[in-house]
């Protein structure tokens, strides 16, 4: 079981700390096995709103977690408690995965944390974080930054995005698709994806948009081309994919591409089809291509994919 340890001190945002322990903190019914074991870690009783939250141990246990969550700052332009950052920096020190949510990239840039590292925050934000700590690259354009033992989210929503990128990470896609289902939020947005759009979200369902998607996403078996989604959306290629990256940030061949990738995820995890199979049901062709966009994209070759995951975390596959 992996300890999830969130860091709750007086000025930080509720909503971000409210979510990372829905997602950590419940089990979904349909996954076997322990889930995570979540600790509140704070100086002592934290105001939070109208209540109080009274944390499971102090700072200093954040230190024996396997991943600390920080929240969001609420209060950018004042320092962070000294008391957090040093635990913060104690507990990465000692091996801990930290993840930071929203404005809580601050924490994490005042521990050093950040220091010669590529990280996001919310975009309201970004300019301050990056001239409060020049040493920080600051990217203000994606949902999150994976570094490996330090990631860092940007607002709201996109915070959701890496706490599923993280179960993703532990315990494989299918898992993650299982969450995401439970709290009804997309199961996956790539962390380079843009974290501010003109239209997040499709308004009206005679969005040009509305029927492609779907359409698309049942059809991943096949070798699907920007003029077919143009034609299926009756517009122009050059039209689509101005629309398309309006409403999701990035071109429709990357998102048909991302859509495979984990389309492969789910299978490698919860069949024991061949990878020749595998990439004829994602649409990839051979499998050498499959193997090719697969390692680029997730960090590893199939086989070592499913080797990791499909033993221990089966789930049933979810309809594409």
């Amino acid at each position: 079981m992996t300890t999830v340890a969130l860091a709750v001190t007086d000025g930080m945002l509720h909503f971000e700390l409210a979510m990372a322990y829905e997602v950590f903190g419940a089990a979904p019914a349909a996954v076997p096995g322990p889930w995570y074991d979540v600790v509140l870690c704070g100086p002592g009783t934290v105001p939070f709103g109208r209540f109080r939250l009274e944390p499971d141990g102090g700072l200093d246990r954040l230190r024996h977690a396997d991943t600390v969550i920080v929240p969001g700052w609420a209060d950018v332009d004042a320092a962070p408690p000294a008391d957090l950052v040093d635990a913060v920096r104690a507990a990465h020190d000692a091996g801990a995965r930290v993840a930071s949510l929203c404005t809580g990239a601050f924490v994490l840039a005042a521990a050093g944390l950040l220091d010669g590292r590529r990280a996001t925050t919310h975009w309201a934000h970004t300019d301050a974080l990056a001239a409060r700590h020049p040493r920080v690259t600051v990217d203000p354009d994606v949902l999150y930054v994976d570094g490996g033992s330090v990631l860092t989210s940007a607002g709201k929503a996109a915070a959701m995005d890496l706490c599923l990128h993280l179960v993703r990470l532990d315990r494989g896609s299918a898992v993650a698709n299982t969450v995401a289902r439970r709290l009804v939020v997309p199961p996956h947005r790539a962390g380079g994806q843009a974290q501010f759009v003109t239209t997040p979200v499709p308004a009206r369902d005679d969005n040009p948009l509305a029927g492609v998607i779907p359409w698309a996403l049942g059809r991943l078996d096949r070798a699907l081309t920007v003029e077919d989604l143009a034609r299926r959306a009756n517009m122009s290629s050059r039209h689509l994919t101005r629309h398309f990256r309006s409403a999701t940030g990035t071109t429709p061949l990357q998102w048909l591409l991302t859509q495979r990738i984990r389309r492969a995820q789910e299978l490698l995890e919860t069949t024991g089809d061949s990878v020749d199979a595998i990439a004829a049901a994602t649409g990839m062709g051979t499998a050498t291509t499959l193997r090719r966009h697969f390692n680029r994209t997730v960090g590893v070759p199939p086989d070592t994919y499913r080797r990791t995951f499909r033993s221990t975390h089966t789930v049933d596959a979810p309809a594409p």
